[in-house]
C-alpha cells in the first residue's frame, strides 16, 4: 500500500491538544504506512508527545510538527478567520493539502471556518458548485448509511442538492462496497406532491440521471431504517436531524441505565446480561462515526466533533485515511464529469 501523509489540526476542539495526540498515538499503531504532520504550538506539542510516546513505546519518526502561533477559536466568525488567522493550526493544515504536502487533514475546529477555509485555499473539485458535510449514520441491520448535508450549506438549491446525491452515492459506494447505492431526498412525507419546490426540482434531477439510484423521498422516522444507503437533504435541515437524533439517543441511554439501578432485581438482571446490552449499545456509540467529511474538495478534509475524545477523534483519523488511500476526491470528479456530460 502507498505511502501516504495525513495533517492533523492540533489546536481545533473543545478539549485541546492532548486529546488529538493520544488519538494519534493510536494511529501511529494502526496504520504504519501513514506520515502525519500535526500543526499547532510547538513547544507544548512536543511535551505531549514526548510523555505519550514514552507511555506508549511508540516510535515518533514518522510524526512532524508545524508551529503555527494562533488558533481559530470555536466562536470566531469564518470571515474574520481568513483575514486574521493566516497562521493557525486550521488554515495552515488546509494549506498542506492544498499545495500537495498531505493529501487530506482532520480538525476538530470551528466548521464554518473550516469549511470557507477548505472552499477558498483548496477549492472545490471542477463542475462542484459546494462542498457538503457527509457523515455515517447507523441502521438498524448493524450498518450505516449516509447523510449530508449536515451543516455546511443551510441553503440549497436544486442543482446542489442533486450534486450531493451524486458525491453521496460514490462515497457509498467505495467506503461500504455498495454496487448502486440507494440515494433518497429527506422530505416531509414519501408523496410525490410534498415538500418545497426545491427539493421536488432536485427530485427530477437525480430521477432522470443514469448515474444515481433514486429511489424518492423519505421521512425522518427512515434516518435508521437502511431503506437508503444515501440520504440528502440542505445543511440546515440536515443538522437538526441529526443533532436531535444524538439528543434522543442519549436520553434514551441515560434513561435505561437510571431505570436498571433503581431495583436490585434490576441490577442484577443487567449484571447478568452486561455483555450483551454492551454489544447492543455499541453500534449507537457515536465515537465510532465521528468524522464528517467535506466532499468535493480537492483533497480530503474530515471534521471531528469538537467535543470528541481520544476514541472519537481516532475514529476521525481513520475515516481520513481510508478516503485517501481510497483517493476519493478523484473518484467523486470522475463521477461529476460523467454527470455534467450527460446534461450536455
Amino acid at each position: 500500500m502507498a505511502k501516504i501523509t495525513l495533517v492533523i489540526d492540533a489546536m481545533g476542539g473543545d478539549r485541546g491538544p492532548a486529546i488529538v495526540v493520544a488519538a494519534l498515538i493510536r494511529a501511529l499503531h494502526s496504520f504504519p504506512e501513514t506520515d502525519f504532520i500535526v500543526t499547532g504550538d510547538e513547544p507544548r506539542l512536543k511535551a505531549i508527545l514526548a510523555r505519550e510516546s514514552k507511555n506508549n513505546s511508540v516510535d515518533l519518526s514518522r510524526v512532524r510538527i508545524q508551529h503555527t502561533s494562533q488558533i481559530v477559536q470555536m466562536d470566531d466568525k469564518p470571515g474574520q478567520c481568513i483575514r486574521q488567522k493566516t497562521d493557525s493550526s486550521m488554515r495552515a493544515a488546509i494549506d498542506l493539502v492544498a499545495d500537495g504536502s498531505a493529501q487530506g487533514c482532520v480538525s476538530a475546529g470551528n466548521t464554518g471556518a473550516l469549511m470557507a477555509m477548505a472552499y477558498m485555499y483548496l477549492k472545490t473539485l471542477p463542475g462542484v458548485l459546494r462542498p457538503a458535510l457527509i457523515t455515517p449514520v447507523p441502521n438498524q441491520f448493524g450498518k450505516q448509511g449516509f447523510l449530508l448535508d449536515i451543516g455546511a450549506n443551510p441553503v440549497c438549491d436544486a442543482e446542489t442538492l442533486f450534486q450531493f446525491g451524486v458525491m453521496g452515492s460514490v462515497l457509498a459506494r467505495e467506503l461500504n462496497n455498495i454496487e448502486n447505492p440507494k440515494v433518497s431526498l429527506l422530505n416531509m412525507g414519501t408523496e410525490e406532491i410534498k415538500g418545497p419546490d426545491v427539493v421536488k426540482q432536485a427530485a427530477l434531477l437525480l430521477k432522470n440521471s443514469n448515474f444515481v439510484n433514486y429511489t424518492g423521498f423519505v421521512e425522518g422516522s427512515d434516518l435508521f431504517t437502511g431503506s437508503a444507503d444515501v440520504i440528502v437533504c440542505d445543511g440546515f435541515t440536515g443538522n437538526i436531524a441529526l443533532k436531535s437524533c444524538e439528543g434522543m439517543a442519549n436520553m434514551v441511554y441515560e434513561h435505561f441505565q437510571r431505570n436498571l439501578k433503581t431495583h436490585w432485581f434490576s441490577r442484577g438482571l443487567a449484571w447478568l446480561l452486561y455483555k450483551r446490552q454492551k454489544k447492543s449499545w455499541a453500534w449507537l456509540n457515536p465515537d465510532q462515526y465521528n468524522g464528517a467529511s467535506l466532499v468535493g474538495l480537492r483533497g480530503v478534509v474530515v471534521k471531528s466533533h469538537g467535543n470528541a475524545s481520544a476514541n472519537a477523534f481516532y475514529s476521525a483519523i481513520a475515516h481520513a485515511i481510508t478516503e485517501t488511500q481510497l483517493n476519493l476526491p478523484a473518484r467523486i470528479h470522475n463521477q461529476v464529469e460523467k454527470v455534467l456530460s450527460e446534461q450536455h
